[in-house]
Order: structure tokens, then sequence, then C-alpha cells
């Protein structure tokens, strides 16, 4: 364990004491989705979010971190002198300064600059999943960390769903896009070649008359979640069969996330069990 004093012996500048200073001006322009693109970076904030990145096998470039925050956090504090042991740069920040840097509420006093997580697409995935206007970054962050425990080889973002590396997306997915393939595209031409062929496409639909634990995945499949608000666009619903959840009381439809999580989890039964 990391006693508190022993954060003093981290080699670093001096402490940032100013909100103005370039280094936390450009950090906290990584809030913007043109920023994070123009640099193919990301901030990341909070112990478990740049642990996951680190131990998945990502190199910060640059750690933020209030020492007074972290003089009663010892895990944190044995985390940073581990990446400054590994040579990545550890800047020290006021409290003011890293509050201004922080998205959160409750900030944990430690932040990290990352490249932009780019995994290979396998050759062959065995279930895809889509998301389409998909606008919620809750929605999106939660289905990436289903779709992670699920097994799921890949996950495509269609055009007008949100940037998966929205930093609320990037929350609610618990450091899935560092273990899980994923791709954002601009059009429906950039998507459909990354599908694997002849596959059934599945769309989550209220409605439909086929349920979904009467579909077969045992094969490869390719999962469609349509947005709440908007609901699927006319393309997926032109290449999709449309599947159900039955619901049992009154209630009309689930939650995007928790629609997709109840479909891919009996994707990942068949698969597990090999029965339907």
């Amino acid at each position: 364990m990391l006693l508190p004093l022993q954060l003093d012996a981290i080699q670093s500048p001096h402490m940032i004491t100013s909100a103005k200073n370039q280094r936390i001006k450009d950090a906290q322009k990584l809030s913007r989705k043109r920023h994070r693109e123009q640099t193919q970076t990301l901030l990341l904030e909070g112990l478990r979010l740049v642990r996951d990145a680190v131990e998945s096998g990502v190199r910060p470039q640059t750690i933020f971190y209030a020492p007074t925050q972290l003089a009663n956090a010892p895990d944190t504090a044995d985390f940073l002198a581990q990446l400054d042991k590994a040579g990545i740069e550890c800047m020290p920040c006021s409290e003011a300064v890293f509050a201004a840097l922080a998205n959160t509420i409750t900030p944990q006093g430690i932040a990290a600059i990352v490249p932009l997580p780019q995994l290979a697409l396998p050759a062959h995935p065995s279930l895809t999943l889509i998301l389409d206007r998909v606008r919620d970054p809750g929605n999106a962050g939660t289905l990436l960390r289903s779709a992670e425990a699920a097994g799921v080889a890949q996950v495509l973002f269609a055009p007008d769903t949100v940037d998966p590396f929205n930093d609320k997306a990037m929350r609610a997915a618990m450091g899935a896009h560092f273990r899980l393939p994923l791709r954002v595209c601009a059009h429906w031409e950039e998507l459909e070649p990354l599908l694997p062929p002849h596959a059934p496409c599945y769309l989550a639909e209220a409605n439909a008359a086929l349920a979904y634990d009467q579909v077969e995945w045992r094969a490869s499949a390719v999962l469609v979640v349509g947005g709440e608000a908007t609901g699927a666009s006319q393309t997926a619903m032109q290449m999709a069969t449309p599947i159900a959840i039955p619901m049992l009381g009154h209630t009309e439809s689930l939650n995007a996330s928790i629609a997709g999580a109840v479909i891919l989890f009996e994707a990942a039964r068949q698969r597990r069990r090999n029965v339907l």
C-alpha cells in the first residue's frame, strides 16, 4: 500500500494550479466529439475506468491527478505510483483545477488521456450488435457493457446514433470499449460489408409476432436495437426480421438497453447450452 506522503515521490512537474493551463484546456476539449476525432484521443475519469483501460493493454499518454483527493485513497495512489514507475507522465493538479477538468459530480482525483480504442474487427463474427438511432449515451454504454458480457463479437454504430466515446457512454460501458471491437459508420454502405454474409438479421420490436426466444441464435446472427424515442431506421426495418419480448404485465415496451440485454443473454444461453 502506498502511504499518502509517498505521492510526493512521483516524478512530475510542478502542480498545475490554473484552469487556464494549456494542458488542462486541451484535455477539456476532449469532451467534444470533433476534438476527440482530430486528436484520436479521449479523456477517461475515475480509477475504475482508467484501470480497466490499462489492464486491457492501453498505455495512457498523460495522467492528471489531485494529490489532496488521493491522500485518503490508497488504492488509487498505489495505481498512480505504478503508472509513474512505468514512465507515464503524471501531472499533479490542485483540487480546483481537477474539478474544472472533471465531468463527474464527485471526482475521484484521477483522469487519463488515452488513444481512442480501435480493436480489430473479427474476420468471422458470430454475433453482431447494431445500435441504430440510439441517441441516449447511457443506453448506448449499457448496451456495450451487456454486449461484452454476453459474448458479442462486434458492435456497429449505425448513422444517427450517439458517439460511443461520449463521456456518459464511456462511464455506462464500464470499460467495454477496451475489450469489445466497435465501429462508427456514418452511412449504411460502410456498415453492410462488416456483417457476416448470409447471417440472419433481427430487429428488437415491441409488437413483433416472433418471440426473441424462438430464434435460433447458435449460428452467426445480427441483432439491431433501435432508439427508444425514434425507433429503428427504415434501412434497418427493411433488412431485419422483427422480434419481440413477450410482456405479461401492462408495460408496452422495455428500455432499449434492457431489451437488448434480454435478447443478447438469450443468445448467450443458447450458445452456452447449445439448446433452444
